[in-house]
C-alpha cells in the first residue's frame, strides 16, 4: 500500500467513523457489534421547513423573495431566520437546512462529522473593489480586478488590506497579477470593521463584501463606489445543506424539496433579476448553474 493510498484510507475511515458517532452508532460491550439507536422522530409539523442562513443572503433580499415564490407554490411555510453561525444551530436540530458561504469555517466539519447532506451550491455573492466615487485610479468599467489593482499601485493611491473575513487571501492574488509591486505607504493593512468610513475619509480603495458595502453607503452616506464587479474572483459560492435527521425533529422532505427548488432553472434564472432593494438596483446574486452536475439537476438528464 503507496503512502498516498494509506492516507486516503484512513481519511476514509476516520470520516466513516465520524459518520457513525454522529448517527450514535455504539460498541456493545458484550459482542463488539454496534447497539441500534432507537429511531429518531420526525417533525412536529412536516409543512413547516426552517431554514437559517448568513446574514448576506436574507439582508441581499435573494432569499425572501426566493422563499415567497416557494410558499405560493407548494405547501410548505418556511421559518427563515439568520446567523453568522448558522452550523451552531444546525448541530443542536434547531433548523433544517443551513445556507451559507462554501468557504464558511464550518461548513466543512458539519459535513464530515454525518450531519449533513452534500452541500449544493445554490447562487454566488461576491466581493467588491470600493474606492472614491472620483475614482482618481481610474478603474470604473474595468471587469479585470488585477487591471484595477495594477492601476491604483501604479498611482500609489491609498489601499486599506481588509483582513476580514480572509479577504487577504483575494488581495494577495490580486497583488500577484498586477506584478508583485512595492508595498509602500500607499498600501496598509485595517482590521476593524470601521474600514469603509476610513477609505470614505482617506480616498482609498479596498476589498468589501457588495452587500455589507450597499448597507453602509445608505446609512452612512459614503461617497464610496463598486467597481470590478464581472470579475469572477469576487465572486463567493454559497451552498444549501439538509440537516441529516439524528436529532428528533428535522424535516428532511421539506428542506430537500426548498433545496431542489432553489436549484430549478426558473429559481436560478429569478436569482440573476433580484436587486438588493428598490433603492439599490444592483442586482448583486449570481447563479450557481455552472458548478451543479447535470446528473443532479431538477429537468436534465445526465
Amino acid at each position: 500500500m503507496t503512502d498516498l493510498d494509506r492516507r486516503h484510507f484512513v481519511v476514509g475511515t476516520a470520516g466513516a467513523m465520524l459518520a457513525g458517532e454522529a448517527l450514535g452508532c455504539k460498541r456493545s460491550a458484550s459482542d463488539g457489534e454496534p447497539a441500534a439507536r432507537p429511531p429518531v422522530r420526525g417533525p412536529a409539523n412536516a409543512a413547516l421547513v426552517r431554514v437559517t442562513s448568513v446574514p448576506t443572503a436574507v439582508e441581499g433580499n435573494v432569499l425572501p423573495v426566493l422563499v415567497r415564490a416557494f410558499e405560493e407554490q407548494t405547501r410548505y411555510r418556511v421559518e427563515l431566520t439568520t446567523s453568522s453561525a448558522p452550523y451552531d444551530a444546525a448541530r443542536a436540530g434547531k433548523v433544517d437546512l443551513a445556507i451559507s458561504h462554501y468557504g464558511h469555517k464550518h461548513a466543512e466539519d458539519f459535513v464530515v462529522d454525518g450531519l449533513g447532506e452534500w452541500p449544493r451550491t445554490i447562487c454566488s455573492n461576491q466581493l467588491a473593489l470600493v474606492g472614491p466615487r472620483a475614482d482618481p485610479a481610474g478603474v470604473r468599467g474595468l471587469d479585470d480586478a488585477g487591471e484595477a489593482f495594477r492601476r491604483i499601485a501604479a498611482g500609489k493611491h491609498p489601499y486599506l488590506v481588509n483582513e476580514l473575513d480572509g479577504t487577504r487571501y483575494v488581495n494577495e492574488i490580486l497583488w500577484h497579477l498586477a506584478g508583485r509591486p512595492d508595498r509602500g505607504a500607499w498600501m496598509r493593512n485595517h482590521e476593524r470593521d470601521d474600514a469603509l468610513i476610513v477609505a470614505a475619509g482617506a480616498g482609498a480603495y479596498l476589498l468589501w463584501g457588495l452587500t455589507p458595502f450597499l448597507r453602509t453607503r445608505k446609512r452612512e452616506g459614503l461617497t464610496l463606489d463598486a467597481f470590478a464587479l464581472g470579475d469572477p474572483l469576487f465572486q463567493r459560492l454559497m451552498v444549501a445543506i439538509v440537516v441529516r435527521p439524528v436529532v428528533d425533529g428535522i424535516n428532511v422532505e421539506g428542506a430537500r424539496a426548498f433545496q431542489q427548488f432553489l436549484l430549478e432553472p426558473a429559481t436560478q434564472a429569478r436569482m440573476r433579476t433580484i436587486a438588493y432593494s428598490d433603492d439599490e438596483k444592483i442586482a448583486v446574486w449570481v447563479p450557481a448553474g455552472r458548478h451543479n452536475r447535470n446528473a443532479v439537476l431538477p429537468g436534465t438528464k445526465g
